[in-house]
């Protein structure tokens, strides 16, 4: 076999393609794959051929597609691919959720949470003799959400729409528990509408620091 040049020993021709070439060795590895002396004159042929091929490319006669020039290039792809898709799936997550700066969670947190220390301890102090000052402080949350989520993107229509919804689902969410943890008729001193409107502004703290 090693009195054969390189095409013979791998039983090709030199108009073979690079894929018959490639099957001619994978044959030549299954068939001696015990025989470490011939799998050695099989590599070293392959090698020869595919060197005399870079040269014949190199003088423009023929092209030599990269997963012969690059075997190893295909197979890390082949393990890249998962990743891609991977990050391709979540791109719509990265494009909701933002990372903020310090900055930008403390002037919401400052915002909110004094509107909330608001409507917690001074309707306590009005509800018997002055009209309640939760519908202001929601609707001045609701401004300040607006305001954050726009400065982010600059897009006002969908910075409206994303309080809108974040303003029903805290009154929802901060009913719904009011009604559950506080009961019904109880003597407690958080009134429904209080624990409602402060878990409306924690909601619209998160919207406004964690949302694009």
């Amino acid at each position: 076999m090693s009195e054969q040049n390189p095409y013979e020993q791998l039983g090709v021709t030199e108009n073979s393609s690079f894929e018959e070439i490639q099957a001619a060795k994978k044959r030549l590895f299954e068939q001696y794959g015990n025989d470490s002396a011939v799998l050695e004159t099989v590599e070293i042929a392959y090698d020869s051929i595919i060197m005399d091929r870079l040269r014949l490319r190199q003088e423009g006669k023929i092209k030599v597609p990269e997963k012969i020039r690059f075997p190893d290039r295909a197979l890390e792809k082949s393990f890249k691919d998962p990743q891609i898709v991977k990050e391709d799936s979540a791109v719509w997550l990265q494009e909701l959720i933002d990372t903020p700066s310090q900055a930008d969670i403390l002037w919401p947190t400052g915002i909110f949470l004094t509107l909330s220390a608001i409507a917690v301890f001074a309707q306590n102090e009005a509800q018997t003799t002055s009209p309640s000052i939760l519908p202001l402080l929601m609707a001045l949350g609701f401004i300040a959400n607006i305001y954050f989520l726009n400065r982010k993107e600059g897009r006002s229509g969908r910075a409206f729409l994303i309080s809108f919804i974040a303003l029903f689902a805290g009154i929802a969410l901060g009913t719904g528990l009011a009604t559950l943890l506080l009961g019904q008729g109880s003597a407690a001193a958080l009134g429904q509408d209080q624990f409602a409107s402060a878990v409306t502004f924690c909601l619209f703290w998160l919207v406004s620091c964690f949302l694009r």
